[in-house]
């Protein structure tokens, strides 16, 4: 049985975020909106199941979670 993939525009959503650590970066670089990368991501932790960003005073911070997710080969290529 094959295993279901994340939805990609969520993916791409989250591999912006996570290697510009913005999500208004991440909406610049996609060329949309700062709430549609929000909504994006959080559709992506639903689907995990897990948290994969942490909000700081100074920004966004990857969890645990995220940190591996961002390291998958085929989110980072």
């Amino acid at each position: 049985m094959a295993q279901r993939l994340p939805p990609l525009p969520a993916l791409r959503a989250f591999e912006a975020a996570a290697r510009l650590g913005s999500l208004t970066a991440a909406a610049r670089e996609l060329l949309v909106s700062h709430s549609a990368v929000s909504h994006q991501v959080k559709q992506l932790q639903d689907w995990l199941g897990v948290a994969l960003f942490q909000r700081t005073a100074r920004g966004l911070r990857l969890t645990e979670a995220g940190e591996s997710l961002a390291e998958e080969p085929w989110v980072a290529a």
